[in-house]
């Protein structure tokens, strides 16, 4: 068993088919999507945006405690762990109109949906690209044992070749960048939900302490 599995791993052949593959994912999403695609491999498996949007929900109880008792422009001052709460609550407390904070929302929301896309675009690439330099590689095999079929030592190493790069094709398209662009699209889809839900509740955070009547009752108070 342990000789079958010594080979099957062929350096040459392997990074033959993975800078293949790399070449590519390039050509069709360009350098910074590649980067962002490499870099989302990070949180892939610390992400949990269950937990995010547990905090989120206790921060946004704290910001409203804050916003009823002091105003807008004290909602900065609650302190959260995730950079997005942050810059939200900062937005949201030197924002001078509701409509704002709602356009910052929306367009910065929009920018990371763009982003999370652009990652798993190309890790989409590579599980499309990678069975078919498998095959082309297959191919390649065939000609060289067709070529040599007067030299039976020949035959071995060009078999080799035409079945090890369909096995590192499927590989590389099943077994790691699919299940990679899968959970990507799902960590992005939990991620700007909840994240969505925050910004929609600090907007009806914003209109409530920007209504005529409710700034009326603070001033009187003050």
């Amino acid at each position: 068993m342990l000789a079958i599995f010594s080979q099957l791993f062929d350096p040459a052949t392997l990074l033959a088919m993975l800078g293949g593959v790399a070449l590519v994912a390039l050509f069709q999403n360009g350098l910074a999507a590649c980067g962002r695609a490499i870099g989302a491999l990070a949180p892939l498996l610390r992400a949990d945006p269950l937990r995010d949007q547990d905090a989120a929900r206790a921060a946004l109880l704290q910001i409203d405690h804050v916003a009823q008792l002091r105003g807008l422009s004290c909602t900065d001052r609650v302190k959260t762990a995730h950079p997005f709460l942050t810059q939200a609550a900062h937005k949201l407390a030197n924002c001078d109109r509701t409509e704002q904070f709602a356009l910052w929302a929306t367009q910065t929301l929009a920018d990371r949906a763009q982003r999370h896309g652009a990652a798993h675009r190309v890790w989409l690439s590579v599980a499309d690209a990678a069975p078919a330099l498998g095959m082309a590689g297959t191919i390649l095999g065939l000609i060289g044992m067709f070529a040599a079929m007067e030299d039976p030592a020949a035959l071995g190493p060009s078999m080799a070749l035409a079945l090890l790069t369909t096995f590192y094709g499927v590989v590389i398209a099943n077994i790691l960048a699919a299940p990679i662009a899968a959970r990507l699209a799902d960590l992005s889809e939990r991620e700007l939900a909840w994240q969505r839900e925050a910004a929609d509740r600090m907007l009806v955070i914003a209109r409530r302490e920007n209504a005529p009547l409710r700034r009326a009752a603070m001033r009187e108070v003050a």
